[in-house]
Parts: C-alpha cells; structure tokens; sequence
C-alpha cells in the first residue's frame, strides 16, 4: 500500500511505496514509453534532458482539462532519479519527481509532485484528485508493469 507523506502540506503530493524489483525493472516502467503508457497514459517520452513530450488523456472539465499533459524531461539519474515538468497549457506549472532508493532485494519509489498553489481552488481541487489517483491506482498499476517484466 502506498505510503502518503503529504499530510497537510498544500504545495505538494508526496507517497512512496515498496516495489519488490530492483531499480533497474522499476526504471524500466518509469521510461520505457509503452511501459508508461500501461500505468498512466499515452505518450512520445525519451529519458533524455530537455525532450519535450505530452500524455493524453480524458478531459477534465471540472477543473478545466483538456486531456493534454505537457512536459519536459528536467532532470535524468538513471536507476535513480527522474524530473519532469507537468502542465496543462493553461493554471497548472508543476514538477513531478521520482526517486528510486534500493531497499532490500526492492526498491522503494518516492513520487513528489510539487508547485501547488495553496490559494487556488482549482488548483487544490486538482491536487485531492490527482493524489488520489497517485496513492490509490498509479503505484498499484507500477508494481503490476513491474511484475510483469
């Protein structure tokens, strides 16, 4: 089960959980396009600084969503750390990050998704969803690419 550290801070989602892989296979799901597109969306990513690529998806429209997720890769640490941008085109300009620590014969998977606006309904509105989804299906939905590797 996911373990959710965000508590009451309104800038950021925070969650990690144990993966029973090591790095290389969980990494292999983080950048692998095909492999990303079976936990969370379509996609053109490549693991490499500066490319520029989007995730489509279902529209949103009570938060006013189009479906289009785009980003741009920040920072790459293979096995160990991926940075990207996040944002709708329009109110949403955030960063998600994931760390992969090695525990065990596991690895444990850290997600940050920060740049929330503690003032903004919408924006708050979108961080309750978007954590939801990441606590309860996208962590599940890695682990099930991974176990398949």
């Amino acid at each position: 089960m996911p373990h959710d550290t965000t508590a009451d801070d309104l800038r950021a989602i925070r969650v990690d959980q144990f993966i029973a892989h090591p790095p290389a296979k969980v990494w292999r799901a983080l950048t692998e396009p095909e492999l990303v597109a079976r936990w969370l969306m379509p996609n053109d990513f490549k693991p490499q600084v500066g490319h520029r690529f989007t995730f489509t998806t279902e529209p949103k429209k009570q938060v006013g969503f189009d479906g289009v997720v785009h980003c741009e890769v920040l920072e790459i640490q293979r096995e160990r750390l991926l940075k990207i941008s996040w944002s709708d085109g329009k109110l949403a300009d955030w960063t998600v990050t994931w760390r992969l620590v090695p525990e065990g014969r596991g690895t444990r998977l850290f997600l940050d998704h920060e740049g929330f606006e503690p003032d903004d309904e919408l924006q708050q509105l979108s961080r309750r969803i978007m954590g939801g989804g990441w606590r309860n299906a996208v962590f599940r939905a890695i682990a099930a690419v991974v176990d398949g590797l």
